[in-house]
């Protein structure tokens, strides 16, 4: 459910904004509130005070010309619900003096229409096709919200962190892949602020449900034309185990199977697979999707995927399976993490907890590992709870180990610098301190040379003068290491 505007919003318009402009004024100047902010614009004002969005002057980046807009439009997976957004949106928009925005998933406005005069005066604020608008590009707006959220929102007036959009109000929903559940991006209503209604949150939010059942009638219609081009491929296996696959590995139709997970990895086409309950099959491509074939025999032990993760020090993080490199986001580098901490697993709401803090949402955790179990393989994650069903071999791991094992050497090799020093997430954050003071420790207590140095030689020991000293006093007079040093030392203590 959306968090409803205020039932003062509803009343006086007007004077709504006024306490809003002040609540603003308050909150960002750390003077005391007149009241708190509603908690979806509280919290998306810290995030996008976080990415350094400038409440003054932060003008969203024009990012698509003409020649490439229209590319993008035309290849979008939201340019069938169009037609279904306009008349549903932009007649009632015009009469409104509103006008009607779709954007995709990363928050670039790709069609913008409605009430002429609207338009001019979105122009002026760079409220254009083309344009950039997610949280971490223009702060705190219904379609950035929406798609940082993944729910419906309104934000009015001071509501928006850039002072430049006060004078307008704007209500967002996101748009989902039926197939997938990934964002295909938002549909946004902005207009004056004197415009305002209350029901145009409803109103978006039922026009978002319209254009999604529209998507899932023409994925079951692509479906049904799907195996009707490939039931021959099924036929001709002749009784053998086998089943039709989408381009994404959903399972259209099956023969001799018997029970099959909804969707099969077929990233490796040609390869061996292996289903959850143990059978091995191998995927072949077709013109369009993928024919399973399943072997006869009995069902042989699951492959445990290999999982390395890289999180420590300045580099970005990096994961690895079964030998195959994927870069991450730091939001999936966190949740890995926590995983990896937790071989129990972890609810969503756990999760949340971890990475949010108090103000965390669920919803928002379970999209993420959504994304991130497509990214990574579905053999890589379980369910209920969340964790890992994968061999791991992280450098965090190995230097909890080490320290268990008091193996002062081996945990300051392993160490290579903070774990993920750009998270601010809560338990990272009390994770990273945890094994970079633990590895410190060890170094002094144990006084071994190598130790010290290996630590010394991170972003965490470089210009810790008491590592210095201990290095100074510990290294012989005839260690070459020992000049560079005291060198360091001096210019710490100048």
């Amino acid at each position: 459910m959306a968090e409803q505007p205020a039932q003062e919003l509803l009343r006086d318009p007007e004077s709504y904004a006024r306490l809003l402009k002040h609540v603003h004024e308050a909150v960002l100047s750390g003077a005391p509130a007149p009241r708190s902010p509603r908690s979806v614009v509280s919290e998306s004002w810290n995030r996008s005070l976080a990415a350094s969005v400038d409440p003054d002057s932060n003008p969203p980046p024009v990012v698509y010309g003409g020649a490439e807009l229209a590319e993008l439009r035309e290849s979008h997976p939201l340019a069938p619900v169009l037609p279904i957004l306009r008349r549903t949106l932009v007649s009632i928009a015009d009469d409104a003096e509103h006008i009607m925005i779709v954007t995709d998933a990363e928050g670039y406005i790709l069609w913008r229409e409605g009430a002429t005069d609207v338009c001019r005066r979105a122009d002026r604020v760079h409220l254009a096709e083309g344009t950039r608008w997610s949280e971490d590009a223009i702060g705190t707006n219904a379609m950035g919200t929406t798609l940082a959220t993944g729910k419906p929102v309104q934000i009015y007036s001071a509501e928006h962190l850039v002072r430049t959009y006060h004078a307008w109000t704007c209500a967002a929903a996101p748009l989902r892949d039926p197939e997938t559940g990934a964002l295909l991006g938002a549909i946004d209503v902005s207009g004056p602020l004197r415009t305002v209604h209350p029901a145009m949150l409803a109103l978006v939010s039922a026009t978002a449900d319209l254009a999604e059942g529209h998507l899932r009638t023409e994925l079951a219609a692509r479906d049904e034309r799907l195996r009707r081009a490939n039931m021959p491929h099924l036929e001709a296996l002749r009784g053998e185990p086998g089943a039709l696959l989408s381009a994404t590995g959903r399972v259209l139709a099956s023969e001799a199977c018997g029970a099959l997970p909804a969707t099969v990895d077929v990233r490796r086409p040609g390869g061996a697979v292996a289903l959850p309950d143990g059978r091995i099959g191998t995927v072949e491509p077709l013109p369009e999707g993928y024919l399973l074939r399943l072997d006869r025999g009995r069902p042989r032990q699951v492959p445990v995927p290999r999982l390395t993760l890289e999180f420590l020090g300045d580099g970005e993080p990096m994961a690895t399976v079964d030998g195959r490199d994927i870069p991450i986001t730091l939001r999936h580098a966190e949740i890995l993490t926590l995983l990896a901490l937790h071989p129990e697993g972890l609810s969503a709401e756990r999760l949340a907890l971890q990475l949010y803090g108090e103000a965390g949402n669920p919803v928002t955790v379970r999209a993420e590992l959504h994304r991130l179990r497509n990214q990574l393989g579905p053999s890589v994650f379980r369910t209920r709870p969340y964790r890992l069903a994968a061999d791991i071999e992280a450098d965090f791991l190995r230097v909890r180990s080490a320290l268990r094992e008091g193996a002062a050497l081996a945990a300051a090799r392993a160490f290579e610098g903070p774990l993920l020093p750009r998270s601010e997430a809560p338990a990272i954050h009390d994770e990273r301190e945890s094994i970079t003071a633990l590895v410190r420790r060890v170094a002094l207590e144990h006084r071994d040379p190598e130790a010290l140095w290996e630590f010394w030689d991170t972003s965490c020991g470089a210009d810790d003068l008491e590592v210095v000293d201990a290095l100074c006093t510990v290294l012989p007079g005839r260690d070459p290491r020992r000049a560079l040093v005291e060198t360091h030392r001096a210019q710490l203590e100048a």
